[in-house]
């Protein structure tokens, strides 16, 4: 089972989650950041190229040629094969309302949640479902 770690109380989804995959990058992690929503993906990589003046997160599609030497892959569809892909200890970051349509290999999979009430309510549904799956839940309060 993977440790599903959520983080409640983000000013601004989109900008926590890039502060976020920022953070992974510099601790040597390998990301796969999944979210269904095209539009939101790409918002997510737009803000990603700017996340602070000096620092430069190197990211891709999953399905890119050069994925493979990339240590984030965003992942709007198959993400089952883009899992299989991925390295053994890859992390995922879900910024899709729902919860991802497989885990794979998996290890630990990050939700960043804002303070938007619809937000919070798809992170409860969310929760409810990790949590009937047997997954390993964490709650942490952004601050």
């Amino acid at each position: 089972m993977a440790r599903i770690d959520f983080a409640f109380g983000a000013t601004e989804k989109i900008a926590q989650a890039c502060q976020t995959t920022l953070k992974q990058y510099l601790a040597g992690h390998k990301l796969l950041v999944y979210c269904s929503d095209a539009k939101r993906l790409k918002a997510y990589d737009t803000k990603l190229w700017a996340v602070e003046p000096t620092a430069f997160v190197p990211h891709v599609l999953a399905t890119d040629p050069l994925a493979e030497q990339t240590p984030i892959w965003l992942v709007a569809t198959d993400l089952a094969q883009a899992l299989a892909r991925a390295p053994a200890q890859a992390w995922l970051l879900n910024l899709d309302e729902q919860c991802p349509p497989t885990l794979g290999n998996a290890t630990r999979v990050l939700e960043i949640v804002s303070d938007e009430e619809g937000d919070k309510a798809a992170a409860r549904l969310r929760w409810a479902q990790y949590k009937a799956g047997g997954h390993d839940l964490k709650a942490h309060r952004l601050t």
